[in-house]
């Protein structure tokens, strides 16, 4: 993965796209009422934990306004944090 430009999260994670010099957007889904939306960094929280469990993204729905969790893999966090989303890193 070369970085939020044209990247692809893996399967069931968000995708990431950016015109050329313009904000990165993020492809996701609501695993709740089932919308596909595109979400701006400022609308996802990272979390990095010590274990695979422990490490996550989340956003808030924009249709059915549910809080949403999902694990985040290592090229999850790389397509995140490369696009600017805020992430806290706990222990």
């Amino acid at each position: 993965m070369s970085g939020p430009r044209g990247a692809h999260g893996t399967a069931g994670g968000p995708h990431a796209r950016s015109a050329p010099g313009g904000p990165v957007t993020f492809k996701a889904a609501c695993p709740d009422c089932r919308a596909r939306f595109e979400l701006d960094a400022g609308a996802l929280r990272l979390v990095i934990g010590g274990s695979r469990r422990t490490t996550f993204y989340s956003f808030t729905c924009p249709a059915c306004a549910a809080a949403v969790r999902k694990p985040a893999g290592e090229r999850i966090v790389e397509l995140l944090t490369g696009g600017g989303v805020s992430t806290l890193r706990s222990i």
